[in-house]
């Protein structure tokens, strides 16, 4: 063989293991290297809290690291355009709550296509939402706080992580239905409203239960009612708003995971095997109704029926609110 000949078989071979390495490297089991989660929203809140602890269960059923970064902002919506911009190979992820379906009626323009950039893959740990107020304030009930809003429209404050976020809708239907008038003030996320609960800066808050209940137990903060149609097994005196006083108030915060369009299916069908592992473990089910949760799971398919019952219902209350798109 001639050294022309020679040098041309090496190449040619050489080439054909590159190939096939790449061809290997590209069937590789997803997780081959560290998952990103991404949080919209600063650290302590709801979302934050359950997907912490989920990321650590997977964390430890992969055998990959599930690194979970906080990226707030305009309502959750820089993080998500991060994600939704992000390569469409399982390694980047947003964790979201209810307030995804409620961007669509707060913004007139998204900085991503809301029904097509991202792909629902899992929703878990279903909350009601909860109202707290200062355990050592002056309402005691949530008849005492619904006086005061009659009596004096704009005189009670409460806070949220933005406008046009879930807490601050759900103040705003709470308002409606029980004919009070609350005074709103936004902050960069949840955990900053609940510190402002506690400092007595403002009167009360919405939130999941997630968020709040260390503070409940704590004895720093009080709980006066739950969404929902039972009591929580945690609090047992704690009332339903029905149960208080106010009825169809059944609104609940859950937390999920969405993935870039395009992700493989087989990463997606993984990811939502792993999530319903980790639902069913008795860690997950103990933080889960520790924090006054339903430790449930649903797949994809159930995971969008979901987000469009819950756009429509929050675009019936933007409605009655008469809140102005941003």
């Amino acid at each position: 063989m001639t050294p022309f000949l020679f040098q041309r078989r090496s190449i040619a071979l050489a080439c054909l293991a590159l190939g096939l390495a790449g061809a290997g490297h590209a069937q590789e089991p997803w997780p081959a290297k560290p998952v990103r989660v991404i949080v919209p929203y600063g650290p302590g809140g709801a979302v934050d809290v359950a997907t912490r602890k989920m990321a650590q269960k997977l964390t430890e059923q992969t055998g990959q690291s599930f690194i979970v970064e906080n990226r707030p902002g305009a309502t959750g919506t820089i993080g998500v355009t991060q994600v939704a911009r992000a390569e469409a190979d399982g390694y980047t992820l947003v964790a979201n709550d209810t307030t995804y379906s409620l961007l669509p009626h707060i913004f007139k323009k998204l900085p991503f296509d809301h029904e097509k950039d991202l792909v629902p893959v899992a929703a878990y740990v279903f909350a009601p939402m909860a109202l707290v107020v200062n355990a050592a304030g002056p309402y005691r009930t949530l008849a005492d706080l619904l006086g005061k809003a009659r009596q004096d429209p704009g005189a009670v404050t409460y806070g949220s992580g933005g406008a046009g976020t879930t807490p601050h809708f759900a103040a705003e239907a709470l308002g409606m239905a029980a004919g009070a008038r609350f005074m709103h003030v936004p902050f960069k996320g949840a955990a900053e409203a609940t510190q402002a609960v506690l400092g007595n800066t403002i009167d009360m808050q919405f939130a999941s239960t997630t968020g709040v209940m260390g503070n409940v137990r704590g004895g720093k903060l009080r709980l006066l009612a739950v969404s929902g149609d039972r009591r929580l097994a945690v609090l047992p005196d704690v009332p339903t708003f029905a149960e208080a006083g106010v009825k169809g108030f059944g609104v609940v915060n859950w937390t999920g995971l969405w993935a870039p369009k395009g992700t493989p299916a087989p990463v997606l069908q993984r990811l939502q095997k792993e999530i319903a592992a980790a639902m069913a473990t008795p860690d997950m089910k103990s933080f889960a109704e520790g924090m006054g949760a339903d430790p449930r799971q649903v797949d994809a398919t159930a995971f969008a029926k979901i987000l469009g019952e819950s756009h429509a219902m929050w675009g019936t209350i933007a409605a009655k609110t008469g809140f102005e798109k941003q």
